[in-house]
């Protein structure tokens, strides 16, 4: 995986397969998975070298697929994740990106709690996002299931960004509720099919992604009482790698998603955003008020 290049033409033409109507149904057509597909017992990803991309960056953007959360899905399969691949590509702050899309819902009460595409650098970015099932579920207990984003990442993905050069890739999660606080040792076995000794806890995962991962989050604020609260939760969870961003306003994440990479990657937000559209700019500089890329823990289990 990973071959090939993405261009706007391709772009284009997939776009205008959706058709006019700018609705989620009308892309996200898969309502089951079977059983192969749903199953991660034994999955993998990679990103690797190859004459395409010979400096790969491996990019991972999970997002929320919940009952709640159909919005995004649209904004990401019409706009946000082309836009961003463009910024990546025609501004450079990674070499070569292959990206990652993850499908979340909630592990304590959902059929397919986490979905996954390969790495890739050419238009089958997008087409392999439209074929995730929007489960549309969620169970209203008070979060979701992030952390099995973390998990993947940590323990199922292979780049050699990081292991032949020892560079750091993304992995960005956006949503609107919090995460549950940590992965029991029965939700591990039944969506990964892995054995651990114990419950992993959400600090646990995280720092075992940012091991390969410059880990962030973008949280959604819909303008609901109780949002406040769920973006403090994530800043105590994540220092200084937790955004927020309005929900009238997400069609500005290309611009955040560029904009936390470009950071990451050691440029300052006036640079990275020096020459977005204004509105935009400001709105990312806004969400990027509590980035702090000082935390440097690792872990493993």
């Amino acid at each position: 995986m990973g071959r090939g290049s993405y261009t706007a033409s391709d772009w284009t033409k997939l776009r205008s397969s959706f058709g006019n109507e700018k609705k989620a149904e009308k892309v996200f057509t898969r309502r089951e998975l079977s059983h192969s597909a749903a199953c991660l017992s034994g999955v993998r990803r990679e990103a690797r070298d190859n004459e395409d991309s010979p400096l790969s960056t491996p990019v991972i953007i999970g997002f929320d697929v919940t009952a709640s959360m159909g919005y995004l899905a649209e904004e990401l399969a019409f706009n946000a994740l082309n836009k961003a691949i463009m910024y990546l590509l025609g501004r450079k702050p990674i070499m070569c990106p292959q990206v990652m899309c993850c499908a979340i819902g909630d592990c304590k009460s959902d059929k397919y709690p986490l979905q996954v595409t390969q790495f890739e650098s050419d238009i089958r970015i997008i087409r392999q996002l439209t074929e995730l099932c929007l489960e549309g579920g969620g169970g209203g207990n008070g979060g979701e299931s992030y952390d099995l984003a973390w998990y993947f990442a940590a323990k199922r993905t292979f780049t050699d960004c990081f292991e032949k050069r020892g560079r750091k890739g993304h992995l960005i999660t956006i949503g609107d509720d919090r995460c549950h606080g940590k992965l029991t040792r029965g939700e591990i076995q039944r969506v990964f099919g892995d054995t651990v000794s114990y419950d992993l806890s959400d600090e646990e995962l995280i720092a075992a992604a940012e091991q390969k991962y410059n880990v962030f989050h973008i949280c959604i604020d819909r303008g609901n009482p109780g949002d406040e609260r769920i973006f403090a939760d994530w800043r105590a969870l994540m220092p200084g790698r937790a955004a927020a961003v309005s929900k009238n306003d997400i069609s500005c994440l290309p611009e955040l998603i560029y904009a936390l990479i470009s950071v990451a990657e050691g440029r300052t937000p006036n640079e990275a955003l020096s020459s977005v559209e204004q509105r935009a700019a400001e709105t990312a500089a806004k969400s990027l008020a509590y980035i702090d890329l000082k935390r440097s823990d690792t872990i493993t289990f």
